[in-house]
């Protein structure tokens, strides 16, 4: 794919909104590993898909803020934990995101000559590869009550499980648990079996949940709030794939 623009894309990075600090994107991509067999009944290779992987690489620009936190010290902190990505591809509902469960493997300052401090940083996959979806959300959304949110149509209902992302980048209240539902007829909805998200009580969080790979998905999906004990406010972002074939689940 050619280089694009990348004006209106946001960058989540466990549960942080670090889109105003992000000067470009370099690498977004993955897949299967290539695996080359020489079977004995052949003359040729043979080629088969092996683990998957994936990688976001992308230069920040140096933003600090010792007392609250801002992206200078998210990422200096160089966390040996997963740490949860997704990256929005526009901010409109349905529109194209990539997460990726990683591990920060570097954080690398440049000083240009006119005094601009930038780091290049890489996240490469750990446990899952990348995971292309649409956003459920239009980029960050803020309920401020239980709120049922707008569907999106994935063309036909498929049997093959999904996984979906979520960023909570602010919250006030008591607690809030994020929902998937799906429909055949965008009219009946009904909450997806065990396709909720742990119930928030403090931001900023990140959490990536999965599917069994024979579980289905109707046809329109959409993400709704709900509560226990209330809440006055909370900002946050899904990432949905649905799988459209068997065996890419994980």
């Amino acid at each position: 794919m050619a280089k694009t623009g990348g004006l209106g894309d946001n960058l989540y990075i466990a549960g942080y909104d670090a889109s105003g600090d992000i000067q470009a994107l370099g690498n977004i991509g993955g897949g299967p590993a290539l695996l080359n067999r020489t079977p004995i009944n052949k003359a040729a290779y043979q080629r088969e898909g092996g683990l998957l992987s994936g990688q976001i690489e992308y230069t920040a620009f140096f933003s600090s803020d010792p007392i609250n936190g801002a992206t200078h010290e998210k990422l200096s902190a160089l966390p040996r934990t997963d740490v949860i990505m997704t990256y929005c591809r526009g901010t409109s509902l349905g529109d194209p995101a990539a997460s990726l469960v990683a591990k920060q493997t570097n954080y690398d300052p440049t000083r240009g000559d006119d005094g601009m401090l930038t780091f290049s940083v890489s996240a490469q996959s750990n446990g899952y590869g990348i995971e292309w979806g649409r956003q459920l959300t239009a980029g960050l959304r803020t309920d401020t009550a239980a709120t049922t949110g707008t569907s999106i149509d994935t063309a036909a209902a498929a049997s093959f499980g999904g996984q979906a992302y979520l960023h909570v980048t602010a919250f006030t209240g008591t607690d809030v648990t994020i929902k998937i539902q799906d429909s055949a007829d965008n009219s009946t909805f009904a909450d997806v079996a065990s396709f909720a998200f742990t119930q928030v009580t403090a931001a900023p969080t990140s959490e990536r949940i999965a599917l069994g790979n024979t579980a289905t998905l109707r046809r329109y999906l959409r993400v709704s709030t709900a509560t226990t004990g209330g809440f006055t406010s909370v900002t946050f972002s899904v990432n949905v794939i649905k799988n459209e074939v068997a065996g890419v689940s994980f």
